[in-house]
């Protein structure tokens, strides 16, 4: 752990304000209840999703997720966690997350902003861009698990099946 520490007051603006700017910009429906969260819909290709942007200005941290809209049976958690440890495994940014009491799925992802002036515009659109493109690719393997009776590998392996050549 970090024992020195260095004053500074460089602390970063609210990362929120630019996101609110660039979901208005896109013209997605949101709700900012407070200055520390911004909730948004989404529909994708799959799904609806629930983008939620949370800001601790105390520790200069933004918190990110985007829930799909499907809550996992009791009898299919244990295949369903087995499955996200794959796709874990896979990410380079963010994790996919099963929420012990409502059961939802979600892709989450913190930025440390400390030392910054702020987060850009390019990092928010990639940071949203990342979480809808990755749930969007595994959501069908989610889908193969909870509804389909396919094994996690099997489901993973179907969803993630690349169509080569023409038909």
């Amino acid at each position: 752990m970090i024992t020195h520490h260095i004053e500074t007051c460089d602390i970063p603006a609210n990362p929120l304000d630019l996101m609110e700017e660039i979901v208005s910009s896109n013209e997605w429906p949101f709700d900012r209840p407070s200055d520390r969260e911004l909730r948004v819909e989404f529909s994708g290709q799959w799904c609806d999703y629930r983008l939620y942007f949370g800001w601790a200005k105390e520790i200069s941290a933004m918190q990110f997720s985007c829930a799909y809209d499907m809550k996992v049976p009791e009898p299919k958690i244990s295949e369903v966690c087995t499955l996200l440890s794959i796709i874990n495994e896979r990410l380079w940014v963010g994790h996919f997350d099963l929420a012990s009491e409502s059961r939802l799925l979600s892709f989450r992802h913190g930025v440390l902003l400390r030392g910054m002036h702020g987060a850009s515009v390019e990092q928010l659109e990639d940071l949203v861009d990342i979480a809808l493109s990755e749930s969007e690719r595994y959501y069908p393997a989610f889908q193969l698990v909870v509804w389909g009776g396919r094994t996690p590998l099997q489901a993973i392996d179907t969803a993630l099946l690349e169509t080569v050549g023409e038909a």
